[in-house]
């Protein structure tokens, strides 16, 4: 089944809104534990991609990504979860000498939980995602031949590190990933890749109403 890059935003608007409105229907109590926030990072994030006979190539790049949060707990360390969505835009300029280039597309979405001490002085986070991948510029072996183009679905699994900076502002230490693609390639059909990332946040956030 083919997921469209335009309907995996509009599902994370969704989600987002849903949020917000569980959000206003919570007890006070619980309302108490929710801060609006959202996060927008830019990261550069080579890929390490793997093609047929597991050969391997670098890919660069970068992202940006959303985050929104709708749920904060605090006992001894403090506890987050909320929503992120990631495009990113990749670029080879040949794998492995062969002369033939790939550009990628991917853009997914998923839950992220993060917990960091009280203190603050860094956050670690774990997150999965789902969405899709777009190749160009490249050979796809199909059925009917060959193509320059392809999509297939994505998945990720993976996390990272964040270190505030100043309140508005943070900086991704540190981000690594498992990035399954199911682009054509005359195989198996599926690429594992390792996405590795570093970068900037803009924090955005706003009193409880």
């Amino acid at each position: 089944m083919r997921i469209s890059i335009r309907g995996n935003m509009l599902l994370v608007g969704a989600c987002l809104v849903a949020a917000a409105s569980a959000r206003g229907q919570q007890p006070q109590d619980q309302a108490a534990q929710i801060e609006d926030s959202l996060d927008v990072a830019v990261v550069y994030s080579p890929v390490r991609a793997n093609m047929v006979g597991g050969y391997g190539f670098w890919m660069q790049g970068g992202s940006v990504q959303v985050y929104g949060q709708f749920w904060r707990g605090h006992s001894q360390f403090w506890q987050r979860l909320g929503v992120v969505a990631d495009v990113s835009g990749l670029h080879a300029a040949h794998m492995n000498g062969t002369g033939v280039g790939l550009d990628m597309v991917t853009a997914d979405f998923g839950p992220r939980y993060t917990w960091s001490p009280a203190n603050h002085r860094y956050a670690i986070f774990g997150e999965a995602k789902v969405g899709e991948a777009h190749g160009m510029r490249s050979i796809f072996p199909v059925s009917a031949g060959l193509v320059d183009s392809a999509n297939s679905l994505a998945l990720s699994v993976g996390g990272g590190l964040n270190i505030p900076i100043t309140r508005r502002l943070a900086a991704r230490a540190f981000e690594a990933e498992w990035l399954r693609t199911q682009l054509p390639n005359g195989a198996s059909g599926v690429q594992n890749n390792l996405r590795l990332g570093m970068g900037l946040i803009f924090k955005f956030k706003w009193p409880e109403r």
